[in-house]
Formats: structure tokens, C-alpha cells, sequence
């Protein structure tokens, strides 16, 4: 039986008709409305929850909906399906900041020293002149462009597309028979003018009318695919430097903010197909984005003048980018389909370059440590460094890296998003408005705070959620187990809905007019991913038997890391307790490691190596890791003599003092 269902959603309405027990979010699909389903449909997190106004549903699961909310007529709309005529509202969604705020984008990019063009590049224009055919020269278009570049600059054998075969014809007669040919070699020649090795393979990507200035950009652009944010570096091949820097949120956050709720959405029919077009459109966007930011004499930059691009991201984003599946990342002996992707092109994936473009997905290790890690490997330098290195990317994945020039080993520890605003009431990504640093005054209780780009706070990201966490536990606002201390005598901590929970501003001094609080619920996220990514390194290094002091230099990777507080980090138990001269904070080292392989195929071949010299650890198949997980689900930890200088800040605080010096 057929039902009709009207979305009313921003004072708009929508009708759809389906049959019975269909899910509230695919007819709203079907209607051309989008909810967001940040658990990918699981039920998880109540956050596409809407209110039935009038009809018959069947609610399959009421997680995070309360008896009043279903007296209301709350669902959520993943878990509630279709069993007559409805009329739904759909409450004012959370919604997505569509760009990030300059300083938290543009990273300082040097071009490696030791970049030349001709011979790191494996794109490269060549002009070629050829002669025209005759009545006594009746040589077809395509041997004649080979028998050039074979003549004029000792190319054999080059490939061809047939949708590039087609357009050879009218270019070569466009200009005279002058062309200007772009190709790509797997490996360059030792000299630009030298013949390539036997085991090098030439693919003509572009055939251009005229003699195009060699000096003139030739584009490409290297890519990080995060589970949260995608970032985009527009570059010129010809020079090496970074032209335009972007990032935009990962379009998949609607269909889950980690990556086991996308695998689980990308199972469900269809799913695979719309995270795909989700991230592709996302770099898509940022492609155009760059493209716009770049001026020059001769004319606008367009994304189809990309020639190559370098694509670096987790197993998973990379999996679900080239629509294969990954359902059996998630399911032992986690395995994936791919860690060594071929060689593509544009049009294979669906990207606004160059139909030709190469694109070169970069190598991953295993299920849960992908190209984002090898790539950060390569440009933070750790596999070439002397003495014991440890390096963390700290985000949803929470991957880590221990080892130097000799070893690596390496492993992956779910610790979610909240790190990133996401599972946390009032928690927001690092853009205009979110609060990125907090201080509690020890006495009065009253937090002062500074916001990104100024103005009134919308909420907290990452940087000041660590931030709050630390000073609510140096303070005594929060005790070491995460509890709001309700008897604390401050009108700021209170009896919330979620709990006992501190008011970090008053409704009247926010954008939105409510007011900003941490939640107990929220420090249990919070409390989780802390203590997955202390406990993912501490196990790693208890397998290989080196003691975390003995540790030469931490190397913190990933957009994120690079605002966090040191003192802050430590003191909730995130970060070792040790001096901070050893931390070393490099920002988005994916994106920089993608960079690096865009310019030069020594470096991408480092990339491959050091993907191969990783030891791979499972840490759902070592039971130390659970016991090490629980013990660090305390601020700082349940043994408090692995962080002294937070037993001296508490120590001080019970003195009187209200500033902690080390």
C-alpha cells in the first residue's frame, strides 16, 4: 500500500508518495530533502530526529528520544518508517560552516630545495613541429605525432585514449602542425633530453594548438581526503609552488562523522554511489574554489587545465572516493580491497581535471592507517630520522607511528570525532565563532575566552574543548572521572538535561542567543577519545619495548593538532608527560606528504617504500590495549606517576595558587 508524506522543512513544504514501512529518511530523499545522519543511519545519535505532526509511523528504535519527546511526536527519522498518510516537520537542522577561516587554511609551503622540474617531474609539456602530410606523405595523424615525438625529443611509444585519439586530428591542423604535447612518464628521464629507461611508460594526457610558453603554469594539485575535512593545494608543476590552499568540510558528515558509520551507510543500497558523489563533488568544489583565487596575465585558471593530482586519505575515504567497497574493513580479519591503488585518471574518478589528468592515489598499510599516514610519514621526515621518533596524527582515526630511519611500526585506534566538534552539545569545527581557548578562573569559577575571528561565540571546536576540559579539571569544576561537581558554588555549574554541566557563556553574550555549556555526556566523548589515542601509543610502544620517555621527539600531524595547548594536552592525559621541547606540532602532514609526491617520483617512491617498511599492529587483537583504554578513561590517567607535572598543578591548586608554572 501506497502513503503520501509531506516534509515541511525551512517553511517549505514537499510531498512523496511510497509504500508502507519505507524510512522516514529515504521518502525524505525521495522529496528532495536532505537529513543529516551523522551515525549513518545507525540511530545512534538522535540528530535527525523530526516531529510527526499528524499520520501513523512505527518508531523501530527510540534511542536518545525521551517519553516526552515521543509524546511530542519526536522520531528519528533513520529508525522510523511508514504506515499511513504523514505530515512531518523537520526542525532546523545543524548545519555545516562551508569554509574554514584563512589562518586555520594556509599553511607556510617551501618548495623542496631540491625540486628542478625536468627531472623530478613526471608531467611535462614538449613542443613539437611536425611536418604537414602530402599527396606523396599519406602518414596518418597518430604515427606522425609519434614518429615527432620520437625524433624531435627521443619519446617511444606513447598511449593514447580514445576520447584524446578523437581531438588529434583537428588540433595537429589548428595551428599549423605546431602542437604542444602533454605527457606523463612513470619514471623521468635522467635529462629531460635523454631517451626514458626501458621500464618507463609514456601516456600522452593533452595536445594543445601552438607552442604554449614553457615557463608558462602547468597545474596540479595534491589532495587530503580527511574523514572530516578535505583540503586542496593548487600548485604549479613548473616551479613547485603552491598557487592557492583550500579546505572545505568532508560532504559525507551528513552520512556519518566517523568512518565505520560511513562504511555501515555505504552498505545500504545506493549509499556507496552517494558518499562517492559526496566527496568527489566536495573536491570538486574546492578545484573550483582554487581555480578562482589564482590571477594571471593571460587569462582565468580552470580545473580542467589540472594535469595531475596526488590523492592522500585513510583506507576507508579512499575506498569510498573510487566506489569500492569497504565493508570488509570493518569486519575481521579487517582486510582491505586495495592499499596499493593503480594508477588513474581524472575521468575514472569522477573529477572536474583534465579528463586525461594522472591521478595517483597514494599507498596505505592496513584497514585503519592509509596514505594520509604514509604521506605524513614522508613529510614529517620520520623514516629518515636517527633516533626514536614518535608521530600522531590526532584526529577521528587517531593513527600513530613509532619508529626512525631502521623501523616503523604503526597502528590505528577509533577515538571519533569529538575532538572535532562532533558528539559534543555545543561542539563545532574550527571555524568563524568557535570559542578555541579557555581559561576558569580557580576562585570564582568564571571562564574568560577567546574566539576564532572575534566576535560573539556560536561554540567550541577542538583546540578549546581541550582547553576546557584541562582547566575544569585543574579548577575542580569536573573531578577525575569526568563528574560536574554540583556542589561547586557557582551559578555556572548546574543540573542540566544531560546531567550535571558548565556554562562556558551565558545565552546573552553567544550568536544564538542560548547559552554554551559542557555536559557530562560531552566529557564522556571527550574522556574516550583522549584515552583511545593515550592508550594506541602507549600500547604500540609497549609492543616494540620502548619506553615512552625514551622517546627522542613527538611529532603531532594533522589540521587540528596544530592549535593544541601542550600543558592543556597533557593535563587531561591526550599527550606523554614530557618536556615540551620534545613535541613538535606540523599541521596537515597528509596534504604536505601528497605535495611532496605531486613534485617529485623519488618521493612518491619513498611514499611506496615506507608503506612497505611498516609493521602493522591490530589492536582489536591485543587485549592490552582494552586494559590500557580503560585505565586512561580518567583525567589524566589512574596512575598519576605517569603525569608528575599535573600532580604538581593539582598540588598547587590545593595551595591556593591559581597559575601553574613547570
Amino acid at each position: 500500500m501506497n502513503h503520501t508524506l509531506t516534509f515541511t522543512h525551512d517553511e517549505k513544504q514537499a510531498s512523496v508518495t511510497v509504500p508502507t514501512n519505507t524510512l522516514l529518511t529515504d521518502a525524505a530523499h525521495l522529496a528532495g530533502i536532505d537529513i543529516t545522519q551523522p551515525c549513518g543511519g545507525q540511530g545512534r545519535c538522535g540528530r535527525c530526529a523530526v516531529m510527526v505532526t499528524e499520520g501513523t509511523v512505527r518508531r523501530r528504535s527510540t534511542l536518545r528520544l525521551s517519553p516526552a519527546d515521543i509524546e511530542q511526536g519526536y522520531a528519528l527519522a533513520c529508525q522510523t518508517v511508514v504506515e499511513g498518510d504523514v505530515e512531518i516537520f523537520i526542525p532546523p537542522q545543524e548545519k555545516i560552516e562551508r569554509r574554514l577561516t584563512t589562518d586555520r587554511v594556509v599553511a607556510e609551503v617551501t618548495v623542496p630545495a631540491d625540486y628542478e622540474y625536468p627531472f623530478a617531474q613526471t608531467v611535462r609539456r614538449v613542443h613539437l613541429t611536425l611536418t604537414p602530410p602530402s599527396m606523396d606523405d599519406q602518414t596518418d595523424d597518430w604515427s606522425r605525432l609519434q614518429t615527432a615525438l620520437r625524433l624531435q625529443h627521443r619519446i617511444e611509444n606513447p598511449t593514447c585514449s580514445l576520447p584524446l585519439l578523437r581531438k588529434i586530428g583537428s588540433t595537429l591542423r589548428q595551428d599549423d602542425w605546431r602542437v604542444t604535447a602533454i605527457i606523463e612518464t612513470s619514471r623521468p628521464s635522467d635529462h629531460a633530453t635523454t631517451r626514458p629507461s626501458d621500464h618507463t611508460t609514456i601516456r600522452l594526457i593533452d595536445l594543445l594548438p601552438g607552442h604554449v610558453d614553457e615557463y608558462s603554469p602547468l597545474w596540479g594539485c595534491a589532495i587530503d581526503i580527511g574523514t572530516t575535512t578535505v583540503t586542496l593545494w593548487l600548485v604549479d608543476l613548473v616551479t613547485g609552488q603552491v598557487r592557492a590552499q583550500v579546505a572545505e568540510y568532508n560532504g559525507q558528515i551528513a552520512r556519518g562523522e566517523d568512518v565505520i558509520s560511513r562504511i555501515i551507510y555505504a552498505n545500504k543500497n545506493g549509499g556507496g554511489d552517494e558518499l562517492r558523489q559526496r566527496v568527489s563533488g566536495t573536491i570538486n568544489s574546492l578545484l573550483e574554489l582554487a581555480c578562482k583565487r589564482i590571477k594571471l596575465p593571460q587569462g582565468k585558471v580552470t580545473p580542467d587545465q589540472v594535469v595531475k593530482a596526488t590523492i592522500a586519505g585513510n583506507t576507508t575515504m579512499m575506498h569510498l572516493l573510487l566506489g569500492i567497497p569497504a565493508s570488509s574493513i570493518r569486519l575481521s580479519p579487517f582486510v582491505p580491497t586495495v592499499n596499493h591503488p593503480p594508477m588513474m585518471t581524472g575521468r575514472d574518478i569522477g573529477l572536474n581535471v583534465n579528463p586525461e589528468a594522472a591521478v595517483d592515489c597514494l599507498p596505505g598499510v592496513a584497514s585503519y592507517v592509509g596514505a594520509d599516514i604514509t604521506a605524513g610519514v614522508l613529510s614529517s621526515g620520520l623514516d629518515s630520522a636517527e633516533n626514536v621518533t614518535l608521530f600522531l596524527d590526532v584526529g577521528t582515526n587517531g593513527e600513530t607511528v613509532l619508529g626512525n630511519r631502521d623501523w616503523l611500526v604503526t597502528c590505528a585506534c577509533s577515538a571519533g570525532p569529538a575532538f572535532e566538534g562532533a558528539g559534543v552539545v555545543n561542539g563545532m569545527r574550527a571555524t568563524q565563532g568557535a570559542i578555541e581557548e579557555i581559561w576558569i578562573n580557580g576562585e570564582t569559577l568564571e571562564p574568560t575566552y577567546r574566539v576564532i575571528g572575534g566576535g560573539k561565540p556560536k561554540g567550541i571546536c577542538g583546540s578549546g574543548l581541550i582547553s576546557l576540559l584541562s582547566e575544569a579539571f585543574i579548577t575542580g569544576v569536573i573531578d577525575k572521572g569526568g563528574n560536574v561537581n554540583l556542589s561547586a558554588r557557582s551559578p555556572r555549574v548546574r543540573e542540566g538535561a544531560h546531567g550535571g554541566e558548565y556554562v562556558v557563556a551565558w545565552g546573552a553574550e553567544t550568536e544564538s542567543g542560548e547559552d554554551i555549556v559542557i555536559t557530562r555526556v560531552d566529557i564522556d566523548n571527550l574522556l574516550r577519545a583522549k584515552a583511545a589515542i593515550y592508550a594506541g601509543f602507549t600500547v604500540l610502544a609497549e609492543n616494540v619495548g620502548i619506553p615512552l620517555e625514551t622517546v627522542d621527539k613527538v611529532l603531532v600531524g594533522g589540521s587540528f593538532g596544530k592549535y593544541i595547548n601542550v600543558e592543556k594536552a597533557v593535563q587531561i592525559g591526550l599527550l606523554p608527560d614530557m618536556d615540551w621541547s620534545r613535541f613538535e606540532f606540523l599541521g596537515n602532514t597528509s596534504v604536505k606528504g601528497a605535495y611532496y609526491a605531486l613534485l617529485d617520483w623519488r618521493k612518491r617512491e619513498r611514499i611506496t617504500e615506507i608503506a612497505k617498511r611498516m609493521t602493522y599492529i591490530e589492536l582489536s587483537a591485543d587485549n592490552s590495549f582494552y586494559e590500557a583504554f580503560t585505565s586512561a578513561l580518567f583525567l589524566p590517567h589512574t596512575d598519576l606517576s605517569k603525569f608528575p607535572s599535573v600532580v604538581e598543578a593539582l598540588s598547587s591548586k590545593i595551595e591556593g595558587r591559581t597559575s601553574f608554572d613547570r
